[in-house]
């Protein structure tokens, strides 16, 4: 079906409710992919809510962005012209739709302190969030608030939370001596702490789950919860929430070498490893093992030569620690 894109379209939304108490700063995102919409029905329902008066904001000031690449929306595609999530700053330059989405979209989560942006993924599995990292002052991601955000994650909802984006990417791509490239792996949650804020990834799950925007829903509804701009009558516990997490951390990045480099299975997500396992075979016939046990993560049997084949990722205990 082919889509026809007006000016119409290509206008950014952004609805924004301010309590009569001062608060917190929040952004919440849908549709940084285009065709990722679990966030953006979630949104409107809540944008909807607000208005009608069935939902009143107690504090703070809350903005919310239903579709934030809107040609990429348009065209039900992933991306407009490239990957939003990827390399995002303001530019001086436009070359491409995404960067007037980046010269919109930084100025607005500089006004914000909080950032929840939405998504869903293409297989089947279940809903799980991004994290950030511990607190550090290294070159790459310095970080301060690590603990409101461990908070943030544990009040969204889900059980599964994964953090090591950066860093593990950053590797990779030192191993291929591209030591100052590691701002292409800056997306809105990490261009978001690297000025001054917290943010989470609430991936909702499949594209397809007719259940994922309510997982964005109730994820909306119990973030506006914890950080008290709202009163919700079914928050979810912190501390059972706690006691109930599986933090994974990513810690490595294979690539694939050749376009004959195949999987030995149809591997999704966070599916489980034993050190040994046979996770594919090379062009060369060699086989490419799990080191340790743990979960293969974001597994590309399309990946292009060169780029990344799929992460691994081990169970921390950073969720569970004493405080």
């Amino acid at each position: 079906m082919s889509t026809t894109i007006t000016p119409a379209s290509l206008q950014f939304q952004c609805t924004q409710f301010t309590a009569l108490q001062a608060g917190p700063k929040v952004l919440i995102t849908g549709a940084v992919h285009g065709d990722e919409t679990c966030g953006t029905v979630a949104i409107r329902r809540i944008i909807a809510e607000l208005s009608e008066g069935t939902l009143v904001l107690q504090r703070g000031h809350v903005s919310f962005v239903p579709v934030t690449n809107v040609k990429a929306y348009a065209q039900r595609t992933r991306f407009g012209d490239r990957n939003l999530n990827r390399l995002l700053q303001p530019v001086t330059e436009v070359k491409e739709f995404e960067d007037q989405v980046a010269n919109w979209l930084c100025p607005l989560m500089a006004q914000h302190e909080v950032l929840l942006d939405l998504h869903s993924f293409r297989d089947a599995g279940q809903a799980f969030a991004m994290m950030g990292p511990e607190n550090n002052e290294g070159p790459i991601e310095p970080f301060r608030h690590a603990r409101a955000e461990e908070a943030f994650a544990l009040c969204l909802g889900v059980q599964r939370y994964v953090d090591g984006w950066l860093s593990t990417y950053s590797s990779w791509l030192s191993r291929q001596g591209k030591n100052d490239d590691w701002k292409f792996g800056v997306g809105t949650t990490e261009y978001m702490r690297s000025i001054g804020g917290y943010a989470l990834t609430l991936e909702c799950g499949s594209h397809r789950d007719p259940q994922a925007p309510e997982v964005a829903y109730r994820a909306i509804r119990n973030a506006l919860h914890h950080l008290g701009l709202l009163n919700y009558e079914h928050a979810t516990d912190l501390s059972q929430a706690r006691a109930q997490a599986e933090m994974l951390s990513l810690y490595h990045v294979v690539d694939r070498l050749h376009e004959n480099d195949q999987f030995c299975r149809d591997w999704r997500s966070f599916d489980a490893l034993k050190a040994g396992d046979h996770i594919g075979t090379r062009a060369d016939g060699s086989a490419v093992l799990a080191d340790i046990d743990g979960y293969i993560v974001f597994p590309d049997t399309h990946a292009a030569v060169g780029s990344e084949w799929f992460y691994l990722a081990r169970r921390t205990d950073r969720l569970q620690r004493d405080r």
